[in-house]
């Protein structure tokens, strides 16, 4: 038995500032970021859970370096984060891939250095990639050259390194002894999602590819929790959205996108970053304006400061 999520969005709707944690299945995962969902959605068990519609393909992960003629692996999410199998990534040289039942898609990277764009069938929207040459990413031993200093509980999180596995299944990665999930790869680049039971701590991360294990080094991970006033919001109304971060008493930037424009209006811009005041009351605030009746879905998610991590 697996559990799925369903999100049916009314216009009398309901506020939860839950946030959906990663699920597993035989065959895929399901994942989901922080986000902030104003819609009535209901846990429920099911002994199947069909796969998301490739119609609902929004997200690309593309690692941002890849290497000329070597394997890496891309992976495409739906809405709701989950990986969505069936979709056709394009490429700007011609190549095309589509992703299989785990929603991944593993290629070769093509022979000629530079910088190439990737991007969804039917979306707009490109994802930018540089393609290294083989001397520039050689290594004698696995080794990560940068991380990010704070990252998420329910986020994607990317590694930069050498020696890494471009079969995204074939890295093994650790965090607080859990095993994480890789989502995209390349011999230099992850693009990983924390274990489901972390919790808000600094923990140890290790890397590791045909037997070959970075040291170990330190990541701050931090909760997310999202409040605002549950009823519907009316064309015109201003409405205030506090993003509170646990874990951390140090000042955190976030950035929210709203991924519903027709309903609502990020105020500020689309996106828009904001700083937590950090301390015991580490938060933020953003503010959205209603423009049409109707369910609005806004995404958080932690600003990356990528570091050269110290074991």
């Amino acid at each position: 038995m697996t559990a799925g999520l369903r999100l049916p969005c009314f216009d009398s709707v309901k506020f939860s500032t839950t946030i959906p944690r990663m699920l597993s299945r035989r065959r895929g995962f399901t994942i989901f970021h922080a986000v902030l969902i104003v819609c009535t959605f209901a846990l429920e068990t099911r002994a199947q859970q069909p796969a998301p519609p490739a119609s609902g393909a929004r997200i690309l992960l593309l690692p941002r370096r890849i290497v000329s003629g070597e394997r890496a692996t891309l992976a495409v999410l739906d809405v709701n984060g989950r990986l969505t199998p069936g979709v056709t990534v394009n490429f700007s040289n011609g190549d095309r891939f589509t992703t299989d039942a785990t929603g991944r898609a593993l290629f070769v990277a093509p022979l000629n250095p530079g910088v190439i764009f990737g991007s969804i069938t039917g979306r707009a929207g490109r994802v930018a990639t540089a393609i290294l040459s083989p001397a520039e990413a050689s290594s004698p031993a696995l080794e990560v050259s940068s991380a990010p200093r704070v990252a998420s509980l329910t986020d994607r999180f990317e590694i930069f390194g050498k020696s890494f596995c471009g079969d995204a299944d074939a890295n093994q990665v650790t965090i607080a002894g859990q095993p994480a999930i890789v989502l995209a790869s390349s011999p230099t680049a992850l693009v990983v999602l924390p274990p489901p039971e972390l919790r808000p701590d600094t923990a140890l991360v290790q890397v590791s590819c045909a037997k070959q294990p970075s040291a170990a080094f330190s990541v701050t991970f931090v909760g997310l929790d999202l409040e605002a006033d549950s009823s519907p919001l009316k064309p015109g109304e201003h409405r205030e959205l506090t993003v509170r971060v646990r874990g951390t008493p140090a000042k955190i930037a976030l950035e929210a996108r709203n991924l519903a424009p027709e309903i609502a209006e990020l105020f500020g811009g689309n996106p828009v970053r904001a700083s937590t005041g950090g301390g015991a009351e580490n938060f933020a605030r953003f503010e959205v304006v209603g423009r049409n009746n109707g369910s609005f879905l806004i995404s958080i998610r932690l600003v990356p400061s990528l570091w050269r991590p110290a074991p």
